[in-house]
């Protein structure tokens, strides 16, 4: 792995005074409409939530003696509890959290930019000692709130991109290009491609981005593409490699963005009485070992999910216990290529 030499400047949470100068009115008058009490006019109320939303600023709902501390929970924000990819990066968390005092609690977005700010609003509320979230991608008010958290903030799974502060994952146009590069060398030609929608899986679209350039450089591109919402699941592969075949000539590699939808499309061609790797090569995506009693492994790319919850805890566990933000706090691991038994070598 390698690490960002960059270090984030220090930040502090805000506070009401904050947004007071922010839309021009008391602190007082702030209170009561973000408190929602109190005779306050509805232009008076849209200039002090305007303003709190541009800041990020978000309430403190420790009250009393408490008010001024941090609460021993760690948010962790991932977009699904379906995949099979994210209990892992839980597991990860939770091992080296469990000897810390530090309790993680979970919030799911399904994918959906709006659900993460709700639940960064409800969570950031009550002022947690950190955050662990999924990707590098937010809307202007989640980006906001991560911001003036005053928190140590971990964006896990990606590393293509620049942090909010700090970050564990792996490159996923990297992993592309390693996929693209490794399908080439086995003198494959005629590729379809099978994945999730991605206009809101960031990670699915950068492997798809650095796919396409390393198939370009080598003179090719993909001769048939398909996309799917929902969730992944064996079904959806064999739909989708059905629907491939029989529409698109000549493939002989199948790349699947899910280890998932790739076992279903395992089961389809053996079901077809195709020859493997031979006549058609096939690959997925995440390493997940629950598909290793498959009648062929399947070629894929490890995305350290394990490792990438257990570094991210670290950076929690050692930032809330006082050590400062440092280059160590941004960690790119090296996702591994498994050739498994679709992919000739």
């Amino acid at each position: 792995m390698t690490q960002d030499t960059h270090v984030p400047p220090p930040r502090r949470p805000l506070t009401l005074r904050d947004v007071s100068e922010a839309s021009g009115v008391s602190e007082m008058t702030v209170s009561r409409v973000l408190r929602n009490r109190g005779d306050v006019s509805s232009a008076t109320r849209d200039k002090v939530l305007a303003a709190a939303k541009r800041l990020g600023y978000v309430p403190n709902k420790i009250a009393g003696a408490l008010a001024s501390q941090r609460v021993n929970l760690v948010a962790v924000i991932i977009p699904s509890l379906s995949n099979l990819v994210f209990p892992e990066v839980m597991d990860g968390i939770v091992s080296v959290l469990e000897d810390t005092g530090l309790q993680p609690v979970l919030g799911v977005t399904h994918y959906r930019p709006d659900r993460e700010e709700q639940v960064l609003y409800e969570m950031l509320s009550w002022r947690p000692s950190g955050v662990i979230v999924a990707g590098l991608e937010h809307t202007g008010p989640s980006r906001a709130m991560l911001q003036s958290a005053g928190i140590p903030i971990v964006e896990i799974m990606d590393a293509d991109g620049e942090p909010i502060d700090a970050m564990v994952g792996i490159s996923h146009r990297r992993a592309g290009r390693m996929m693209a590069q490794a399908i080439v060398d086995a003198g494959y030609r005629r590729i379809g491609f099978m994945g999730t929608k991605m206009p809101l899986d960031h990670r699915a679209r950068k492997r798809f981005e650095g796919f396409t350039e390393a198939l370009a450089k080598a003179g090719m591109e993909v001769a048939g593409r398909s996309f799917y919402e929902g969730g992944s699941g064996l079904s959806k592969g064999r739909e989708m490699t059905a629907d491939m075949l029989n529409t698109v000539p000549d493939l002989d590699f199948l790349y699947y963005s899910s280890d998932m939808i790739a076992a279903g499309g395992l089961l389809e061609l053996a079901e077809r009485g195709v020859e493997i790797p031979g006549e058609i090569g096939l690959a997925g995506f995440n390493g997940l070992p629950l598909l290793n009693g498959l009648p062929r492994r399947i070629a894929t790319m490890d995305a350290c999910r394990r490792e990438i919850g257990e570094a991210a805890a670290q950076i929690i566990a050692r930032r809330a216990g006082g050590a400062p933000a440092s280059a160590e706090d941004r960690v790119v691991m090296t996702p591994k290529l498994d050739p498994g038994e679709t992919l000739l070598r």
